[in-house]
């Protein structure tokens, strides 16, 4: 195979998958996978739980591709932008059941706008459970106001959502636990919130792959999301929702050279191959742009990308370790697990799926854009 590539070791994938469904399973709750991390049809089939759905997408590209795949269940999970209802409709046009999120009167309005008696519109209102990025607050009065505008203006209001992202900040199960729980109680209570004003909410909607896998009461929540949990990452590794050996993701790099009086081993995967996310540099361990194994998957224990150009990454011994730099020679090939998963898979178009021997099975085209 040519270097650098993207690799899936299929068992590992399945057996995180299979975590995460027996979890949900055992709260009661129903499941609707992100797919945003894979962008594959052929991920999205083992996902999900039938071929039409239901799943979570980021982008109305993703949306429109696992549309002509057969999925008809689709929740759009950023807030939308009055320019994209067009297409909104021309998928809801074509048998899609594509609901959307917002979080403002705004919003709401451009919704209520593209509506009419033939069409409309599904809408989740976005609760911010955390502080994290976007979503209104518990207890605001924006959010009746909201509901209202869409309920009354010819839009369905359909319920509620939340992402806990500031869980990826956290460490620990005992950590995690909260979280979830606070974003279980924020959204169960909007919900609430809106019942109480006479107007319908259906759907609760929640997760987050940290809060998706230390949840311990569901009551109150109809679904949980959750997209990266599919292959991990060194980021998950970090908050310690999963092991070095759940991460079921790696690119492929080849040793091109050496600069042995700085330490250092060069590779031919750069930033446009592994991506620039640093998420593990507000961890406990910093991982660079990435963990290096043995062509096997083995970690070599603390070598790590210390940094990247655009087609080269600089290998050297993690700062503070007394690790000896290991002998690879140029040709050497080597796997970089991601710091994160969706960054570093949205760089290439192909999965090359491993079975269990390490060969590989199958080539799963992934696509990319918005």
């Amino acid at each position: 195979m040519a270097t650098p590539c993207l690799l899936l070791e299929r068992h590992r994938m399945e057996r995180n998958i299979s975590r995460l469904k027996q979890g949900l399973s055992a709260l009661g709750v129903g499941f609707r996978p992100h797919l945003k991390t894979a962008k594959s049809i052929d991920i999205a089939r083992l996902l999900m739980p039938a071929a039409s759905g239901p799943c979570t997408v980021s982008t109305l590209k993703e949306a429109e591709q696992f549309a002509a795949g057969g999925v008809r269940d689709i929740l759009y999970a950023v807030g939308i932008a009055p320019n994209k209802l067009s297409r909104v409709a021309a998928l809801r046009r074509g048998g899609v059941d594509l609901c959307i999120i917002l979080d403002s009167l705004e919003q709401a309005e451009a919704v209520v706008a593209a509506c009419n008696v033939r069409q409309r519109i599904p809408v989740l209102i976005e609760i911010d459970s955390d502080g994290h990025r976007s979503g209104i607050r518990p207890g605001d009065a924006a959010l009746i106001e909201v509901g209202r505008r869409l309920h009354e203006g010819g839009a369905e209001l359909r319920g509620v959502m939340t992402h806990a992202g500031a869980s990826y900040d956290q460490a620990g199960a005992i950590f995690l636990r909260l979280m979830a729980e606070q974003e279980r109680s924020n959204a169960v209570l909007c919900a609430e919130q809106l019942r109480a004003a006479g107007l319908p909410c259906p759907v609760v909607s929640v997760g987050s792959t940290p809060t998706a896998h230390f949840a311990q009461d569901l009551r109150g929540v109809t679904e949980v999301r959750a997209g990266v949990f599919v292959f991990f990452d060194l980021v998950m590794h970090g908050v310690g929702v999963c092991a070095i050996d759940d991460i079921a993701l790696s690119v492929l790099s080849t040793v091109i050279g050496h600069q042995r009086e700085k330490g250092w081993i060069v590779v031919d995967a750069g930033w446009t191959a592994l991506s620039q996310d640093r998420g593990t540099s507000r961890q406990a361990v910093d991982q660079g742009y990435g963990l290096i194994c043995d062509v096997a998957g083995r970690a070599y224990g603390d070598l790590v990308v210390r940094s990247v150009n655009q087609e080269h990454g600089i290998l050297a011994i993690r700062e503070g370790s007394e690790s000896a730099l290991p002998e690879l020679g140029v040709g050497t090939l080597v796997r970089i697990l991601p710091n994160h998963a969706c960054a570093t898979a949205d760089h290439f178009d192909c999965y090359h799926v491993l079975d269990e021997s390490g060969r590989v099975s199958a080539n799963w085209p992934r696509f990319s854009g918005w």
